[in-house]
């Protein structure tokens, strides 16, 4: 059986006087080392995307973090800081995207703001600046090397028997490291609350359906090698993708019937 394949969506970018669809390459290589899936990046094309297309090939998806965030818009909301990057061709591509995925059952893995747009995708809202929302502390990152970014910066608290804690077989709390301006405000319905911040913030969900799904606020792929939480997500995000792929390919053999002739038809 082939690899699996998981659709990680671009976001858009101009490079001097031309523009890109582009994807950070450590999450597009932790699809490959850690989940053991071929990546397939998607262009951000919105509309022009043939859908059927894409989710007859894909077996995962995976949203990925983003200097843009979500336009306030899609939660009836204006712009608080227009210096902000904003990227709706994203937006157009990611939304629907997340709708199809969540009717077909197709494993979700969601960072930052890909954890933003699934509670935006399904009528959730967000904080467009938690460090002047009242009661919330700054979760932006520290500026200077990388290296200092990445740092595991404050604690979260696991939801008891939920699915983060089953997956990573920890206690109650864990430290994580922290590089967003934007938060959940309202949580769409039909998502469950997998961790907070200890200033309340929602960190981690899934959403109460079929297959696989988990949302982080938090990067599990930096430094994914040397990181044994973020191995673990991704290997159960992996797993969930071939299980997918498995029953997928049951599926549709089932509808293969072969003729007299020796032709095969599809039945329904």
């Amino acid at each position: 059986m082939r690899s699996p394949i998981v659709v990680v969506p671009s976001c858009t970018r101009s490079v001097g006087a031309h523009p890109y669809y582009v994807a950070q390459v450590k999450y597009v290589d932790a699809v490959l080392t850690g989940a053991g899936c071929q990546p397939l990046v998607l262009p951000a094309m919105g509309a022009r995307i043939d859908w059927e297309a894409v989710l007859e090939v894909a077996d995962g998806v995976m949203l990925t973090g983003s200097p843009s965030n979500v336009h306030p818009s899609h939660f009836e909301q204006t712009v608080l800081n227009p210096a902000l990057p904003l990227d709706p061709a994203r937006d157009a591509t990611t939304l629907p995207l997340i709708r199809a995925a969540i009717e077909r059952g197709i494993p979700l893995f969601a960072i930052c703001r890909g954890a933003q747009e699934i509670n935006v995708a399904l009528g959730g809202s967000l904080h467009q600046a938690l460090h002047q929302a009242p009661g919330f502390i700054d979760h932006r990152e520290p500026e200077g090397e990388l290296e200092a970014q990445y740092m595991p910066a404050h604690m979260v608290t696991l939801t008891p028997g939920g699915m983060l804690m089953q997956i990573l077989g920890v206690g109650s709390q864990m430290m994580v490291n922290s590089l967003h301006g934007q938060g959940i405000d309202r949580l769409a319905s039909g998502l469950v609350v997998e961790a907070r911040a200890q200033d309340g913030l929602i960190e981690a969900y899934r959403i109460d359906a079929p297959g696989f799904s988990l949302a982080l606020q938090w990067h599990p792929e930096w430094r994914l090698a040397d990181n044994p939480d973020g191995l673990k997500l991704y290997a159960a995000f992996g797993r969930a993708c071939r299980l997918y792929q498995s029953q997928k390919s049951s599926s549709a053999a089932t509808l293969m019937q072969p003729t007299e002739e020796g032709a095969y038809v599809i039945t329904r």
